[in-house]
């Protein structure tokens, strides 16, 4: 092992790591793809938990933004060594001048092979450090040695996959309470539902609240994301229907065996008024950040009145939250469902809470139209016949045809396009018009 200069980096207190830590992570984190906080200045930093993983190797809780909930926190795996080995100096924090690490490079320890291999053996033996709690399905055999490599193109988090067997996610952002991302595949997996890889191990921390902070499932080698195949599909000209079916069938089993897990809600007695009133919200909040929404607002909120003279509509349970075609594996010759995290954006009580089904629908059905889109010139009897083909797969695999509820469908749609294009406008401008062309449509059909 390297020799570090500080032996014992985690015996130093939140405040006396912060004279040396703050100037840099002010500086570092913004370039960071996981950030949530991009355009804004990194104020009021503070370390609310530290724990040395390893020597020369500790975990970080900081905080980036006011104190008081909501809390900006986000979860940093940092090396400390005298002299950094040209294999990481693309991992470099910076090089603190103050403080106790005064003279010291900081660097992620997560691009580090030894550190990432050390963390698997802290999953793979359950137990306690600090405020740090390592739990394991004692089912599954975890072998030592597995080689790390790090995932790339995530956004919100950071993946490992070890030795092609394991792929460990690590929030970034940290949010209070069990992350759906193991609560809702664990209780899936008890279930026997084979379409979501069950949870392996994982680790949580007891301070300054609890909250889960990574999870080891199953790696599938041989998968292929929903998105590749799709891409793939319009390149060569080819039909994707069949597919779009069974994935339809796949959504809908998983949504069966969320409600046999966590159970439903009655309909909502005032019928559609609550859930217009919120999708009116939300609208307007985006339109008074993003002025190009003014236009097509009015009718959009037609749109959304539709939707609040509907009955009591059905009933309410868990769902994936964020589903798109990012979020499907095809393996073995056939779909998996992964990521129930949600959209990282919205509190975790949020993420939690029984929705209607029909939302996850809609969400994979702007998800064709953004592949769609990748081709020129645009394929809109590809888009039509997905669309299609993933309601009447569905349809085969539940008890209702998203298709029959044709308004709040597209009211959905509506509300997912206002997310995107918000989303879009902030971090990736390129894609803006892509939602921006759907909320045209979604207004002119309302």
């Amino acid at each position: 092992m390297l020799k570090t200069a500080l032996q014992s980096p985690g015996s130093l207190s939140p405040p006396q790591l912060l004279t040396s830590l703050a100037e840099m992570l002010r500086a570092w984190l913004p370039e960071q793809r996981w950030f949530a906080g991009k355009g804004r200045p990194v104020t009021d930093l503070a370390v609310l938990s530290t724990t040395e993983l390893h020597p020369g190797c500790l975990h970080l809780l900081i905080r980036t933004g006011p104190a008081g909930p909501p809390e900006d926190c986000y979860q940093l795996l940092l090396g400390v060594r005298e002299h950094v080995p040209p294999r990481l100096r693309h991992a470099v924090v910076g090089r603190s001048d103050t403080g106790p690490l005064e003279g010291l490079t900081v660097y992620d320890a997560l691009l580090d092979p030894w550190s990432a291999g050390l963390l698997l053996e802290r999953l793979r033996v359950p137990g306690e450090l600090g405020p740090l709690r390592f739990e394991r399905d004692a089912r599954t055999v975890v072998p030592t040695g597995l080689p790390p490599r790090l995932l790339g193109g995530e956004q919100s988090n950071t993946s490992l996959v070890y030795g092609d067997s394991f792929i460990l996610k690590l929030f970034r952002r940290v949010q209070y309470g069990v992350n759906p991302d193991l609560e809702v595949p664990w209780a899936l997996a008890r279930g026997g539902c084979a379409r979501v890889p069950a949870p392996v191990a994982w680790f949580w921390t007891t301070e300054p609240r609890k909250a889960t902070l990574g999870v080891l499932q199953p790696f599938l080698p041989q998968a292929t994301d929903g998105w590749t195949l799709a891409l793939r599909s319009l390149a060569a000209g080819e039909d994707f229907a069949a597919e779009a079916h069974e994935l339809g069938r796949a959504t809908a089993e998983v949504h069966l065996a969320l409600a046999d897990a966590f159970g439903s809600e009655p309909p909502d007695p005032y019928g559609g008024s609550p859930l217009a009133a919120a999708m009116i919200g939300r609208l307007e909040s985006a339109a008074r950040q993003m002025p190009a929404l003014d236009p097509y607002v009015p009718r959009l909120k037609t749109a959304y009145g539709a939707v609040a003279g509907c009955g009591p509509g059905r009933e309410a349970q868990r769902v994936h939250g964020d589903l798109h075609l990012g979020q499907v594996l095809r393996a073995e010759q056939r779909w998996f469902i992964i990521d129930f995290e949600g959209e990282p954006a919205r509190p975790l009580d949020e993420r939690r809470r029984p929705q209607a089904p029909i939302r996850d629908v809609a969400g994979m059905l702007r998800s064709f139209d953004y592949a769609a889109h990748t081709r020129r010139p645009r394929g809109p009897e590809w888009l039509r016949r997905c669309r299609e083909a993933y309601c009447a797969g569905y349809a085969a695999g539940s008890t209702w045809d998203p298709r029959a509820e044709a308004e709040l469908l597209r009211a959905y749609e509506t509300d997912r396009a206002v997310y995107e294009a918000l989303y879009e406008a902030r971090h990736r401008p390129d894609w803006l018009p892509v939602p921006m062309a759907a909320i045209a449509r979604l207004a002119e059909e309302s």
